[in-house]
């Protein structure tokens, strides 16, 4: 897949967000489009990745970019898994936010078996306060 480009904070509509996250399987409000909005307005850091003018994957990133970065969401589009995008627009991330910061996610019950081949490692010590919408 060497015709993928990798762009940071793109102008990305709410629809193509939503579409990715759908071809891709993460559990997000797809159908609540004003939410995605404000999901592409207020992130920090968007990396994403685009096959012509097809979105095929995000990183949306919520950062200081001194301590602390948040991975909210990582998303590759089904048909492009498999061929290191998410690997890449994780390092952008990384790269982006330096040595300094910490880099943290949450990550789905299928996906706990991929962070590790990233360099994540496991926390025990997450404390949550789930969304009730």
């Amino acid at each position: 897949m060497s015709n993928i480009v990798y762009r940071e904070n793109a102008q990305v509509t709410p629809d193509k967000l939503a579409q990715v996250f759908k071809n891709s399987g993460i559990r997000r409000p797809t159908d609540d489009i004003v939410r995605l909005h404000l999901m592409i307005q207020h992130a920090d850091l968007l990396v994403t990745a685009w096959d012509g003018e097809r979105l095929v994957g995000v990183a949306r990133a919520l950062t200081d970019y001194s301590y602390c970065c948040y991975l909210s969401d990582l998303a590759v589009d089904r048909a492009y898994q498999k061929h290191g995008i998410g690997k890449k627009l994780v390092a952008i991330v990384q790269e982006r936010i330096g040595e300094s910061c910490s880099f943290v996610l949450l990550a789905a019950p299928e996906a706990v078996d991929y962070y590790p081949r990233l360099g994540f490692e496991r926390a025990d010590k997450a404390y949550l306060i789930k969304r009730k919408r």
